[in-house]
């Protein structure tokens, strides 16, 4: 006998699972934008900017977030 589920979706995930996922999304585009910047005008100058919290510390943790949601949001079943 096979166990009927009540819930025969088409879909794999459910709305909560998008909407993790979207977030998760958006908070990768906002690490990889702070990211951005620091270089020097041409390629013999060098810009002490590169190594600004902003772009070592803040932008990975951001990143790791959002990967780390990622996942969730895949494996995550109601």
């Amino acid at each position: 006998n096979k166990i009927m589920n009540k819930n025969n979706s088409p879909f794999l995930f459910t709305k909560g699972n998008y909407i993790l996922l979207i977030f998760s999304l958006l908070l990768l585009c906002i690490g990889f934008i702070l990211m951005i910047g620091g270089g020097g005008d041409n390629d013999l100058d060098f810009n002490q900017d590169i190594f600004s919290n902003q772009r070592i510390i803040v932008s990975p943790i951001i990143i790791i977030m959002g990967y780390i949601g990622m996942v969730f949001a895949i494996f995550y079943n109601d």
